[in-house]
């Protein structure tokens, strides 16, 4: 495998630049079109394209630093638009592109990321530049960025010298939006070299292995994960349409097995569609068997989830060691903490009244109400982590639960022309001093070395002095009551009239076509299963529409979203009930 360039200077380019050099006939991507047929592209035709678009970009430009819009969908044009950026010096900035049907909420997300980030380029392809340019000309956005065809450039443009460093800003990478409205992580060029050899070194990647994503390259796990780490470790990765994907779930086993893949992994909800979904018939000829590693990460991850996957696909060679849970964010480029490679995965059961009470993770004691929560490993050479009070800063005693805190290479520059949550979040100093940190705002503790990762700490519950995780009783909800859409429900707590005591939510989505004694019956379920489980009576219970439950373009919940809708009145009811007059 060629090595990397050492020099601390060297932009990412630079690595692109040393694959197409020493391995140009190599293949580097193959993307699976939804009929099945691939198109590949090797390093050296990789290289090629992307500095003959840069050249494009430099001269519509006149040589300045830009700001770019990447608006393209999944495929080879969007890799080359990447690449290209950072040859030129280009800040790239990915985004889930809008459909033919302009949907309102995309359309306003990408309206938002334009006016924040000053962009003043949108790179896409010819047969998407007329409706984009439209787009923008009836939009408020000022000035108009201007609308880029990369898929016009010269192909025979002349040899272009990376015009980026490592201290360069490379990418924009705006957060999905699961807690609070997205904002721009900065990362430069040596976040991205630092973490893509974290996920080399974590995932055991080698010569002989080969990776399988689906993942969407808008956010960071596909991006960093998907396709900047097989750049840097030299491997070729097949990768396809999030789409694709979510029609048809087992499409991503089907891919594994025909190349052979030795690496892939998505978020939990990816496992659990496929679980879901699984047909007799997906299952023929399936050989699983080449399969080294499986990551899951980017939200809790379910021990009932992995467990329900290995009882599908271990009869088709998937190996239950190959499972890999692993932690991480944008704040810190991806990843942060992973177990051992092959090492299986594991999970401790904790007391959940415990967990509530004094946000400590003690073992529960058999019949005791518990909660399951599995490892995601620990952090690699160079990354520290700290369990700290996140109201007093101290530091928090083994078995603890407090805020993840951490410091890395990986972790990014900041919020993009936001000082102070700049500040507040990448610039946290314990109560003695030590710092600075990133404050991950996640909740975890550390135990024999693993971090185990607990919930949100913006997401935390309190009710009558107890901490609830929205996770806990929406796994409740899940495991007891039918009818209710799986990884499509947010718990949440909203105030009384007085703001003075907390009430709890429970949002569900349910199928069409129920009648009313259903929707009845599983309202009925939700209130039996809560108050039983954690102690705590629903306030209110809102039955919603399919489909129309908050997300980011991730698949993950928006639980500020679904709280700040319900409060707005703006939730696609189906039923409603709510107790009243009674405090939560």
């Amino acid at each position: 495998m060629a090595e990397l360039p050492r020099c601390p200077s060297a932009g990412f380019a630079h690595v692109l630049r040393t694959r197409a050099r020493e391995s140009a006939a190599s293949l580097a991507f193959r993307f699976v079109l939804d009929d099945g047929h691939a198109e590949e592209i090797t390093y050296g035709e990789l290289d090629r394209r992307a500095r003959a678009v840069a050249i494009n970009i430099l001269d519509v430009t006149d040589g300045r630093p830009e700001r770019a819009l990447l608006l393209y969908p999944p495929g080879l044009d969007y890799l080359t638009a990447l690449f290209a950026c950072f040859y030129a010096g280009t800040v790239a900035i990915p985004a889930f592109p809008p459909g033919a049907t302009r949907q309102p909420r995309t359309m306003s997300r990408l309206m938002a990321i334009i006016e924040d980030a000053g962009a003043s380029l949108v790179l896409t392809t010819s047969p998407a530049a007329p409706m984009i340019t439209d787009w923008l000309a009836d939009s408020s956005v000022q000035p108009v960025p201007r609308v880029v065809s990369t898929d016009l450039a010269d192909p025979d443009a002349h040899d272009l010298a990376p015009r980026s460093s490592g201290d360069t800003l490379a990418v924009l990478q705006y957060t999905s939006g699961s807690t609070s409205l997205p904002r721009g992580v900065m990362l430069n060029h040596d976040h991205l070299i630092s973490n893509t050899a974290d996920i080399t070194r974590s995932f055991g990647l080698h010569a002989g292995a080969s990776a399988v994503f689906w993942l969407p390259p808008y956010h960071d796990m596909g991006l960093i994960g998907g396709l900047l780490t097989p750049v840097a470790s030299g491997i070729p990765a097949t990768f396809m349409s999030p789409v694709t994907f979510l029609r048809r779930p087992l499409s991503w086993m089907r891919v594994v097995s025909r190349y052979r893949a030795t690496h892939t992994g998505g978020p939990n909800f990816a496992y659990d569609l496929c679980v879901k979904r699984v047909k007799e018939s997906d299952l023929v000829d399936l050989d699983l068997s080449s399969v080294e590693l499986s990551f899951t990460g980017a939200e809790p991850v379910r021990p009932d989830t992995i467990e329900r996957f290995l009882k599908i696909f271990e009869p088709y060679g998937l190996r239950p060691e190959a499972i890999y849970p692993c932690y991480g964010l944008a704040e810190a480029t991806l990843l942060v903490s992973g177990g051992t490679r092959l090492g299986g995965w594991r999970s401790v059961s904790v007391a959940r009244e415990a967990l509530e009470l004094a946000r400590v993770a003690r073992p529960a004691t058999a019949g005791e109400p518990s909660r399951r929560i599995v490892g995601c490993g620990a952090p690699g050479p160079g990354t520290r982590i700290e369990i700290v009070d996140p109201t007093t800063g101290e530091p928090v005693p083994a078995g603890q639960v407090g805020e993840i805190w951490l410091d890395s290479p990986s972790v990014a520059a900041g919020y993009w022309r936001r000082p102070s949550e700049t500040a507040e979040t990448f610039g946290a100093l314990t109560a003695t001093g030590e710092g600075p940190y990133l404050r991950t705002g996640d909740l975890g503790f550390v135990a024999d070395g693993e971090l185990f990762v607990a919930g949100r700490a913006k997401d935390l519950i309190v009710l009558n002095g107890r901490n609830y995780h929205p996770v806990d009783i929406e796994q409740i909800c899940e495991t007891d009551v039918a009818g209710i859409r799986r990884d499509c429900g947010a718990a949440f707590a909203v105030e009384d009239d007085h703001g003075a005591v907390e009430r709890l939510v429970v949002v569900y989505e349910v199928d069409p076509g129920m009648t009313e004694d259903q929707h009845l019956g599983i309202i009925d379920g939700i209130r039996r299963c809560v108050s039983r489980e954690s102690s705590v009576a629903p306030y209110a219970i809102v039955l919603i529409k399919a489909r129309t439950m908050p997300k980011t373009s991730s698949g993950k919940v928006q639980r500020w979203l679904a709280r700040r809708q319900y409060l707005s009145g703006e939730l696609a009811e189906v039923t409603r009930w709510q107790r009243l007059g009674a405090a939560a």
